[in-house]
């Protein structure tokens, strides 16, 4: 396996590494959702071909194709807004369960406290106490600040996916004919197109395969929660559909869910732990078993860099930079694997 021996070369590939991340970050919201309709473009090809093979023209197979996309993103949120608002309601009343059923932590978290007190008092000495009325807090107009911010970049970012996705689709294969045509030699030309082929074909079966498989965990989620009478199955359903798109991270937070949501609602501490566990065997069989073995021909990639990049892209663009972190760290992988100078950097990628 060749070693590059530029170090020169290196260096720049470093600080132009090092630049290009700078930017992407400080264009978060313009480049997120570039990445994420590329992204989408990749699942959506393939069925744009098939349908341009049936005679469909492609403004309308592009058309046929994103808008039940994302009208059935519309109506999910839609539809878990009235059980997510019914849970928001109950919190205040399973608090006290929830304080009954960890009564058993209460006393050493009291030590904790009152040893950073007095290591606090010890260090800085005691606070001196403020004269007058002290203000109110602005909790809730600040939270309704955060709701209308987070909204108008959420509505932002999702027109601009869909407009940007909806060009991509409708261009086709121009932008790989254009490279193709600038690329000097004929075994450039010919590796460009067999990287495209390769990117677009495992790219599209990881995403469908990890859908399909994640609402089979969304559903199998649903129907335990519904037997373990924790109400609303389909909000707890949607949850665990969601976080399975985040390797190994996404579970653990679910699982964390799940948790809370048994301490608060169900009066006897092993009931009130069920749910997670069950939530976690359908986890271990799913995420350990069966999807591992369906990805391990076109996916074999190091788990530690996994973890990784999912800390990395989520420190970077958020939850749906730590969604994404995955496909891109394998067309990281497709495109090393098949550069002759970068071959050593996709063996340390690979799993």
């Amino acid at each position: 396996m060749p070693l590059p021996s530029d170090f020169s070369g290196i260096f720049q590939g470093g600080l132009f590494l090092l630049a290009l991340l700078a930017a992407l970050y400080a264009a978060r919201e313009i480049v997120l959702p570039v990445v994420l309709a590329a992204i989408l473009k990749l699942l959506l090809q393939p069925a744009v071909r098939l349908l341009e093979r049936l005679h469909v023209p492609r403004i309308l197979s592009t058309l046929l194709l994103i808008s039940p996309l994302f009208g059935t993103i519309v109506a999910f949120g839609t539809a878990l807004s009235g059980p997510a608002s019914s849970w928001a309601a109950r919190l205040p009343e399973g608090v006290p369960r929830l304080q009954e059923h960890l009564s058993f932590l209460r006393a050493p978290i009291e030590a904790v406290q009152q040893f950073l007190q007095r290591a606090e008092g010890y260090v800085g000495g005691d606070a001196p106490s403020t004269a007058g009325t002290p203000r109110a807090p602005t909790i809730g107009s600040s939270l309704w600040v955060t709701l209308f911010e987070g909204t108008r970049v959420f509505v932002g970012g999702l027109f601009e996916t869909v407009l940007v996705l909806f060009f991509l689709l409708l261009s086709g294969d121009t932008f790989l004919r254009r490279l193709v045509e600038i690329l000097p030699r004929f075994r450039n030309k010919r590796q460009a197109i067999e990287i495209s082929r390769h990117i677009e074909h495992d790219i599209s079966a990881y995403l469908i395969t990890v859908t399909i498989m994640n609402a089979a965990v969304g559903l199998a989620t649903a129907l335990v929660m519904w037997l373990c009478g924790l109400g609303d199955p389909i909000l707890w359903g949607a949850i665990a559909f969601l976080f399975n798109y985040v390797p190994i991270l996404g579970p653990m937070i679910g699982l964390v869910t799940f948790t809370l949501a048994g301490l608060l609602t169900v009066n006897t501490l092993w009931g009130a732990l069920l749910p997670a566990a069950l939530y976690l065997a359908i986890h271990l069989v799913e995420g350990e078993t069966i999807t591992p073995m369906l990805l391990a021909r076109r996916f074999t990639l190091n788990p530690v860099l996994v973890i990784i990049a999912l800390i990395f892209w989520y420190w970077m663009w958020g939850v749906p930079g730590a969604i994404l972190a995955v496909p891109m760290l394998a067309i990281a992988k497709i495109i090393c694997d098949r550069i002759q100078m970068l071959a050593a950097f996709g063996h340390f990628l690979e799993g």
